[in-house]
């Protein structure tokens, strides 16, 4: 372990390759798992019934609500940090390796309460195997800040992937011998056991852990800030699944909970690996005393590029889609994929704001976003949910616009960009999104009754094309932007 790891200088002409490589090795490598993942899920949800998914619904509320205190947020400090020693590594180490020992225990405890909540016993011993994963987390958290810090995402990519194939093999094997809900419990933990073997040994993290917290004030205020941080995005993102146990029968609960695994496949899946490398970036940037604003833009602008036709896609197409991957048992979650898919593109946006802020230092625009989100969504929820799933969705229509405006309002002051600026970056793909709205809802009357999965097939091809063209008509500087960041030229953000 060397004594310091110094920071870099984002005015190097290598910066640019750097993060390049990062946002490739991160991005593509989380692609390919998730091909691994959703195939995987595709063949297990048909051997599997909604009700083994609506237990682990259950089980993931606990995990994810103590999941805020596992410690990722100290590991996090380090990549923001200007010096980074041998103590330092050691004192986040111990506090990783405390918080997730006090944490798995704390499952254990309360995995018989859970139960009785939701009146389902499976859920107790599924949570008290479940409490494994928490002593993983240390050998995952502490290498993937280090090798973050130095935007270095090959080992990473590789973990990952190989984290994706042996939890798959886990899920399918068990689910094939009709291990039934439990192939969605062990899956994840042999996982995550698989990359934290992996990480540990990229980050070459050999180093004591240092309980003696003497000159850490700094790591723990900034990773503390971002831990309450965590804290509010845990109470939005797992609010409906919480309240919805209680009100909802295991049938519906499934359908609803993989409605939602199927539309924050983007947000969920996509863009944290996008954040993970912006933050680093925007770090450097931000300490060499460049302004991050131009990144900023440019990030948000590539983000709704992907994310606007892809959910709006999803939506009107939600029927097809459904059949396909899922099969005719799960038709009855079409309405609401579509209906959540309406919500996904604000999703997308307000959850790549907060990078920026944090890479400077400021988190206090990531807590109080993240604090209005969490009184806003249960609010909204439980108003809502006795309408059943469909009610949920109406939720999201009201809360995701809420949000996304409060993040900005809080966030472009900061990085020092104007609404005009921002509503002019990412006006061409909302006027492209829609030429692809009204073009798919024009033309799919007029199709003959193919089969669904032909369908989906020509209305996508359709609709790609539809968006494509309009962006090349009034989009053309932001598309060269892109293509000069694939095809290695210098990066000019917008």
């Amino acid at each position: 372990m060397t004594a310091a790891l110094p920071p870099t200088d984002s005015s190097n002409p290598g910066f640019t390759t750097r993060v390049r490589s990062a946002v490739a090795w991160r991005w593509g490598s989380q692609l390919l798992a998730q091909i691994i993942t959703w195939t995987s899920t595709l063949m297990v949800v048909r051997l599997l019934e909604p009700g083994d998914y609506g237990l682990f619904a259950m089980t993931q509320v606990v995990i994810v609500a103590l999941n805020f205190l596992n410690g990722h947020s100290f590991a996090t400090s380090l990549i923001q940090a200007d010096t980074v020693d041998e103590r330092r590594i050691g004192q986040v180490f111990a506090m990783l390796l405390m918080l997730n020992g006090a944490l798995a225990t704390g499952q254990l405890l309360m995995a018989p309460i859970a139960a009785d909540y939701y009146n389902q016993p499976e859920v107790a011993s599924m949570l008290r195997v479940q409490a494994l994963i928490f002593l993983t987390t240390p050998f995952i958290a502490m290498p993937t800040a280090l090798l973050s810090r130095r935007l270095e995402f090959r080992s990473q990519g590789l973990a990952n992937m190989v984290g994706a194939i042996t939890a798959a093999l886990t899920a399918l094997g068990l689910a094939w011998f009709d291990y039934g809900v439990w192939a969605l419990v062990y899956a994840p933990i042999v996982g995550f056991a698989s990359r934290a073997m992996m990480l540990t040994y990229a980050a070459r993290l050999l180093v004591w852990p240092v309980f003696d917290m003497r000159g850490a004030g700094d790591l723990i205020g900034f990773g503390g800030a971002l831990t309450i941080c965590q804290l509010f995005w845990i109470i939005q993102s797992q609010s409906d699944i919480f309240i919805a146990g209680r009100h909802f029968d295991l049938h519906d609960l499934g359908l609803y909970s993989e409605a939602l695994f199927l539309t924050l496949i983007v947000t969920g899946r996509f863009l944290p690996p996008i954040n993970e490398v912006a933050y680093p970036a925007y770090a450097e940037v931000h300490k060499a005393g460049r302004s991050i604003a131009p990144y900023f833009v440019t990030t948000l602008r590539t983000v709704l590029l992907v994310t606007a036709p892809v959910y709006i896609g999803l939506a009107l197409t939600a029927d097809e889609a459904v059949y396909t991957l899922f099969g005719p048992k799960w038709t009855e979650m079409a309405p609401i994929v579509a209906g959540l898919s309406l919500a996904m593109p604000l999703m997308a946006l307000q959850i790549v704001c907060s990078p920026a802020t944090n890479a400077m230092g400021r988190p206090s625009a990531y807590l109080t976003t993240n604090g209005f989100g969490a009184v806003v969504f249960p609010v909204l929820f439980l108003i809502a949910v006795n309408a059943g799933p469909m009610g949920l969705v109406h939720a999201w229509w009201v809360g995701a616009p809420a949000l996304l405006l409060v993040t900005l309002a809080m966030t472009l002051p900061k990085v020092g960009v104007r609404w005009s600026q921002l509503l002019v970056a990412l006006g061409p793909c909302l006027l492209a999104t829609l030429a692809m709205a009204l073009m798919v809802l024009w033309i799919r009357p007029a199709l003959p009754d193919w089969p669904p999965p032909v369908t989906l097939i020509v209305i996508g091809a359709l609709g790609a094309a539809t968006y494509a063209g309009v962006l090349l008509i009034i989009a053309r500087p932001a598309l060269r932007e892109i293509r000069a960041f694939i095809l290695h030229r210098d990066l000019e953000p917008a």
